[in-house]
């Protein structure tokens, strides 16, 4: 069971680590330095490693949780906790899925054909999508530490 904690714990960083550094950092210091043009190409690279990040998290994160839930005998038989963290990762998890189709992959074309007005409205958009994430990974974190006290 331990290590099936340690690799949800570690997804769990990884994500919404991730995000919380790309929103707070990572983002302000492209719109100090960058004009639009080369800020929405680092947007575009940083998005390509990140987002193969997310996937993996992503699958790491379901696997060992509802392996995890099989093993204390079904989801009648976990703490409250667990099922708003079930929830709310999985709101986070169609989130992601919505960004990287909807947003992402027609951000990347947009930038590809230097289309810089709409790649711009497209990462405002990741932009407000990757806060909700934030905050949802963060109360999330709140719930589970809280339930488990």
């Amino acid at each position: 069971m331990m290590i099936f904690k340690l690799i949800h714990l570690l997804a769990v960083l990884v994500w919404v680590g991730g995000m919380f550094f790309a929103y707070v950092a990572l983002r302000p210091a492209a719109v100090e330095t960058l004009e639009p043009p080369q800020r929405l190409t680092l947007w575009v690279a940083v998005f390509r490693r990140f987002f193969h990040w997310v996937w993996a998290a992503v699958a790491a994160l379901l696997a060992s949780g509802l392996y995890m839930v099989y093993l204390y005998g079904g989801m009648a038989h976990v703490a409250s906790y667990v099922h708003i963290m079930l929830l709310l990762g999985l709101v986070m998890m169609l989130i992601f899925v919505y960004v990287f189709f909807a947003l992402y992959v027609p951000l990347g074309l947009n930038v590809s054909n230097q289309r810089w007005k709409e790649a711009g409205e497209l990462l405002g958009k990741i932009r407000k999508l990757i806060a909700v994430n934030l905050a949802l990974g963060l109360v999330i974190v709140v719930v589970v530490v809280s339930g488990m006290a």
